[in-house]
């Protein structure tokens, strides 16, 4: 049996009588993962899940406490595939800021990075639940201390720091919020704008064909 996950196709095992459920923590976790961007926090349950993947429910306690416990595990995995890789692209090493945002941008132009649909399932989430509106709060603090560091290692003052930070990050989340849906040559032929408007330096010739070569190419993938 197959089945998508963060937008890969997982292969499933089904429970096998004698040795257990052959369905693995991960099988789970994908799922409801999925049900979780399609359909909401609500609709994801034990009973559902198991479902899909065509096992008993009760395979899902090899794993797991609880529905709580999912759900906790769906928070940190959230964390780690988009909080830690934001951060870590933030801080990679680079001549200049406008290459540092490049970094930066690539989290957004490369699905298997940050995963736009599920940051925002979370957020949606979170309208409902304040334990996990505490946990966004947290990650958008960490996001924003990081792009923050970065502008202040190219030389800007703590306060244009804080402000750029917060112009490219919000303006980033903002622009997937609405949904666009303009082909990545339109995109991309304002690089040079985006890049001088975020940073207030102009960019390499170099750098902007880099970037523009790659993320052209990594949306026709």
């Amino acid at each position: 049996m197959m089945t998508r996950g963060n937008g890969k196709i997982v292969k499933l095992q089904r429970e096998d009588a004698n040795t257990g459920p052959r369905v693995t923590r991960e099988d789970w976790l994908n799922v409801a993962r999925d049900i979780l961007v399609s359909d909401g926090v609500a609709e994801v349950k034990v009973l559902t899940i198991g479902e899909r993947l065509q096992v008993a429910r009760s395979s899902f306690y090899w794993y797991f406490k609880s529905r709580k416990d999912l759900l906790d595990a769906l928070l940190a995995d959230w964390e780690t595939t988009n909080t830690a890789i934001l951060v870590r692209h933030c801080e990679m090493p680079v001549q200049t800021i406008t290459g540092a945002v490049c970094n930066f941008f690539r989290c957004f132009v490369d699905p298997e990075l940050f995963d736009q649909r599920l940051d925002f399932a979370v957020r949606e989430w979170a309208r409902r639940d304040g334990s996990v509106r505490r946990v966004i709060d947290r990650a958008d603090d960490t996001r924003l201390a990081a792009v923050a560091a970065m502008f202040r290692r190219h030389g800007y003052s703590d306060y244009e720091a804080d402000a750029r930070a917060r112009i490219l990050y919000f303006m980033q989340l903002g622009y997937h919020a609405l949904d666009q849906s303009e082909p990545m040559r339109i995109r991309m032929s304002r690089l040079e704008g985006y890049l001088l408007g975020f940073t207030g330096k102009t960019a390499t010739p170099e750098e902007v064909e880099t970037f523009r070569a790659w993320a052209i190419a990594e949306a026709s993938r």
